[in-house]
C-alpha cells in the first residue's frame, strides 16, 4: 500500500501525545476502531491511518510543551488532488486545539497526478535568454484608477530600466479603464518598444481574476492579446484551480503565484500551516512557475529561516517536478541585493516596487540601479565601490543606504 504523510506540531500542556496521535490517525480515517467488530476491522484495516513518529519537546513552562507527530494516511482513502489530501490530513483537526500542519509527504503514486510547473526555473530562463543570473521583477505602483495610456506610460518606464518581468498589482481587477485583454495588448506593445532599446526580453504577468468559472477564458483572452505570464492568487481561489490552469495545454505562459491570504495561515507557531508547506511545496506541486512571498528584509517581514525553508521546497532537485522561482518581496531596495543573493543564490527573482518607482531618477533609473547592484554582487564588488561609476546605484544608496 502507498501512503501520504502529515507532520503536525501539537501544543498541549498535559496531553498524552501518543494517545492524541493515535486518536488523529483513527479519527481522520476510519472514525473509530476498537468499537468495530473483528470482522469489520479486517475489512477496514487498509483504510486505517497509523502513527509513524512522535518527537516530544518538554519545557519548564507547561504552555511551551509540544510534540511533532507524523501520521500516514492510505492513498486509497482520497482522490489524487490537493483538496482531498488537505481535508483528510488537516480538515477537521485544524479546529481541534493548538495544532499546526508542518509538512506533507507525498507518495510516488500521489505525485503522478501532479506534473508541477509547466515552465519552472529552466523554462523561464529560456524565455528570457538568461541562463544563470538572478532575474529582476518590477511591480506596477499603483494601477487602480489608471487608464490605458497611464498604464502604458508606467509600464514603459519600468521596462526601459532593463527589468526581466513586470507584474500587475494583485488588487487590479477587471474594470472599464483597463480590461485584461486591452492592458495585455497595450503593455505587450510597450514591452516590444522597450526591447528595441534595451535588447532584453521581458515577461508581463497580467493579474488573472474574476469568477472561477471564467478564469480559463480570461487567461486565454489575456494570452491571445499579448500577455506573456499570469499573476494568480491561489489561496483565494484554491490550489486546485492553480493546478487546473497550470496543467491546461492551451495556457502556454508561466504563472506567478501571489501569497494573498497566506498571513491568515502561516505566522502562528500554534495554528495554521507552515510557510514552507503553504508557499513552498504546495505551490510548486500545484504548478506555480514563480512564487512570491514576504522577504526577511523589507516592509512585510517573514523570519529568515522560514524564507529559506520556502526556497528549499521550491528549488530542491529530489522531486520529479521542475523547480519554481523564489520571489522574496516587499520593501526590497538595491542596498539589500548583496544579502538577498547571499541567502537565495542566483536562482531568485529580485522583486521591487517602491525600490524602483521611488528612485529620484524615475522608474527606469530605479531598474538600472538594481541591475548595477546585482552585477556588482555577482562580481564580489561592494555596492559603495560600484556606485562610484554608476550614478543610478549611487542615487539609490543615497535614499535607502545598504542592508538594514
Amino acid at each position: 500500500m502507498s501512503y501520504c504523510t502529515a507532520t503536525y506540531r501539537i501544543h498541549d500542556a498535559k496531553a498524552d501525545f501518543r494517545r492524541k496521535a493515535e486518536s488523529i490517525a483513527v479519527g481522520m480515517t476510519v472514525g473509530s476502531w476498537t468499537e468495530l467488530p473483528q470482522l469489520k476491522q479486517e475489512s477496514m484495516r487498509k483504510h486505517l491511518g497509523h502513527v509513524v513518529h512522535i518527537e516530544e519537546h518538554e519545557s519548564s513552562k507547561e504552555s511551551e510543551r509540544y510534540a511533532d507527530v507524523t501520521i500516514a494516511y492510505p492513498d486509497i482513502n482520497f482522490t489524487r488532488d490537493l483538496p482531498a489530501l488537505l481535508i483528510t490530513a488537516f480538515g477537521k483537526i485544524s479546529m481541534d486545539g493548538q495544532i499546526k500542519l508542518l509538512d506533507l509527504g507525498f507518495s510516488d503514486d500521489f505525485l503522478t497526478g501532479f506534473p508541477g510547473p509547466k515552465f519552472g526555473i529552466p523554462g523561464i530562463r529560456s524565455l528570457l535568454a538568461a541562463p544563470e543570473r538572478p532575474l529582476l521583477m518590477s511591480i506596477f505602483k499603483s494601477v487602480v484608477g489608471y487608464d490605458l495610456e497611464g498604464l502604458k506610460e508606467q509600464f514603459l518606464a519600468q521596462a526601459l530600466g532593463g527589468v526581466d518581468l513586470i507584474k500587475d498589482d494583485e488588487i487590479l481587477f477587471e474594470n472599464p479603464l483597463t480590461p485584461i485583454e486591452r492592458r495585455a495588448e497595450v503593455c505587450r506593445k510597450a514591452a516590444e518598444e522597450a526591447e528595441r532599446t534595451t535588447g532584453k526580453k521581458l515577461l508581463y504577468a497580467v493579474n488573472l481574476t474574476g469568477p472561477t468559472s471564467q478564469l480559463r477564458s480570461q487567461a486565454l483572452k489575456a494570452m491571445n492579446a499579448g500577455a506573456t505570464a499570469l499573476l494568480f492568487s491561489p489561496l483565494a481561489y484554491g490550489l486546485d484551480v492553480l493546478q487546473e490552469l497550470s496543467g491546461d495545454p492551451d495556457i502556454r505562459i508561466p504563472i506567478a503565484a501571489h501569497p494573498s491570504l497566506a498571513g491568515a495561515l502561516y505566522p502562528s507557531p500554534q495554528y495554521g500551516i507552515s510557510a514552507s508547506l503553504l508557499l513552498g511545496k504546495l505551490m510548486r506541486t500545484a504548478g506555480a512557475d514563480l512564487v512570491l512571498f514576504p522577504s526577511p528584509y523589507g516592509s512585510v517581514v517573514m523570519p529568515r529561516e522560514e524564507n529559506l525553508a520556502i526556497r528549499h521546497e521550491l528549488v530542491r532537485i529530489d522531486l520529479p517536478q521542475k523547480t519554481s522561482f523564489p520571489v522574496p518581496s516587499a520593501g526590497i531596495h538595491p542596498g539589500l541585493v548583496p544579502q538577498l543573493l547571499a541567502d537565495f543564490g542566483n536562482d531568485v527573482v529580485v522583486n521591487a516596487g517602491g525600490g524602483i518607482h521611488g528612485h529620484p531618477g524615475g522608474a527606469a533609473a530605479g531598474g538600472q540601479a538594481f541591475l548595477q547592484a546585482i552585477d556588482a554582487s555577482l562580481k564580489g564588488i561592494s555596492l559603495e565601490e560600484a556606485a562610484t561609476t554608476n550614478p543610478e546605484l549611487q542615487g539609490a544608496l543615497n535614499i535607502w543606504g545598504g542592508k538594514k
